[in-house]
């Protein structure tokens, strides 16, 4: 054997335990024996400490001290020999271990600490619960869909993150009388959250709260009381619809379908569109549609893709005044803009010749119509078959009006000049 390697027997001595065992340890909670020879005890066992906290632990062999002492004993954290320095023999069948400054637990069933004979077996084992309390939870938030129903979801401590298993418990009560109930539903819509699904009380409120609890201790949010029928939703609007409004090219129909719950229960709505161009975040939001389910979107770009949204707020339930909560806004829904026919800056239009009418009165007119449009009638219910009569009648306007410039009085590269057909508004 060549000089300075380990033999097989102190290769197998330095190899740490399989892991799935080790796993098993905490899962269990239970010491185990190595092979049978000898036993250990480590004290103490499973405790649960502050993380920053330190452990001074102690493994004693009983049995046969000849076979196995504490000389011959070492310690694993998670499968990982410690070192050394780190223990203590205290007598011939106790080894001692002194750990300062502890971290959380790398996993939240505990950290294996385990005891170790020379030939590597495994004599004892304990849990390191190491972590924090919870804190406070809070931002609870509850809606229901169908008014027999209720979702809540809420936000875990500041830290979030205690290092051990942290129970959560969502409890309601009605608010006078009755007792407490405990919400038995959890991760319905997210990994704190719990529904109710059934025997809820309308007409009453509810104080609604959650209960945090581990190892180290618990906590309490603070109480929050919702009557059902002022936490109603929906689902988004379905088969959301854009479509071109004829030749325009600066607007975009909108249609949509009511949720079926507003016909289930007999609600009304009011809704939201919001929109975006192609290449950007930034969503634009149209307030004013009412309770209508169509609506018109003006002073758009010419030749640009939009990405459509709706969402649904349902209000006038049994005749209340209060409005419920908003839905989840619907699938975007892509249209573009008919591409202008105008010639942009510097096209090479010509200039209208002396004593033609001038558009510009038309077009002042027409940008003050739209701007007012813009800003009150996205949606309202007045016609809009002038507008779009007027806004054909100004785009045939111009097209005709490019192509007489085009056939006329701009002056050729020769200096002649072309007849000019009269532009006819």
């Amino acid at each position: 054997m060549p000089a300075g390697r380990p033999g097989p027997a102190a290769q197998s001595a330095r190899r740490p335990p399989p892991l799935l065992p080790l796993l098993l340890l905490c899962v269990l909670g239970a010491p185990r024996a190595g092979s049978g020879a000898h036993t250990a005890v480590i004290s103490p066992q499973d405790p649960t400490l502050l993380i920053g906290s330190s452990l001074q632990a102690t493994c004693s062999v009983h049995g046969d001290p000849s076979g196995a002492t504490a000389e011959g004993l070492y310690w694993t954290l998670n499968g990982r020999r410690l070192a050394p320095e780190l223990s203590r023999v205290l007598n011939a069948s106790t080894l001692a271990l002194a750990l300062a400054n502890l971290n959380g637990s790398r996993q939240q069933s505990g950290d294996n600490l385990v005891c170790h004979a020379r030939d590597g077996s495994i004599l004892a084992g304990s849990c390191l619960y190491v972590g924090l309390p919870p804190e406070k939870p809070f931002n609870i938030s509850c809606w229901s869909k169908n008014m027999k129903d209720l979702t809540c979801r809420w936000t875990p401590g500041a830290q979030g993150e205690t290092f051990l298993h942290t129970n959560y418990s969502l409890k309601y009560k009605l608010r006078w009388y009755g007792q407490d109930n405990t919400c038995e539903e959890y991760h319905t819509v997210g990994p704190h959250s719990c529904h109710i699904p059934k025997d809820l009380a309308l007409f009453t409120p509810y104080e609604i709260w959650v209960e945090a609890t581990n190892r180290l201790g618990s906590a309490r949010s603070d109480v929050l009381t919702l009557d059902i029928l002022d936490v109603v939703t929906t689902d988004p609007p379905p088969d959301v619809h854009v479509s071109r409004v004829g030749g325009l090219e600066d607007q975009l129909s909108v249609r949509w379908v009511s949720p079926p719950a507003l016909k289930d229960f007999l609600f009304q709505a009011k809704y939201q569109i919001r929109y975006r161009v192609e290449d950007s975040v930034d969503w634009k939001v149209v307030d004013d549609v009412s309770n209508q389910t169509s609506c018109r979107l003006a002073g758009l770009k010419p030749g640009t893709v939009y990405f459509v949204q709706v969402r649904c707020n349902p209000f006038g339930i049994y005749g209340s005044k209060k409005a419920g909560i908003w839905s989840e806004w619907s699938h975007p829904t892509a249209a573009s803009t008919p591409r202008s026919e105008r010639p942009g800056p510097g096209g090479g239009a010509c200039e209208p010749r002396g004593g033609e009418p001038s558009s510009g009165p038309v077009r002042r007119e027409l940008k003050q119509f739209l701007g007012w449009l813009k800003k009150h009638a996205y949606c309202s219910n007045l016609s809009f078959r002038l507008y779009d009569q007027w806004r054909a009648w100004m785009q045939k306007s111009h097209k005709t009006r490019n192509q007489h410039r085009t056939r006329g009085s701009c002056p050729r590269a020769d200096g002649a000049r072309r007849e000019v057909l009269p532009d006819k508004l």
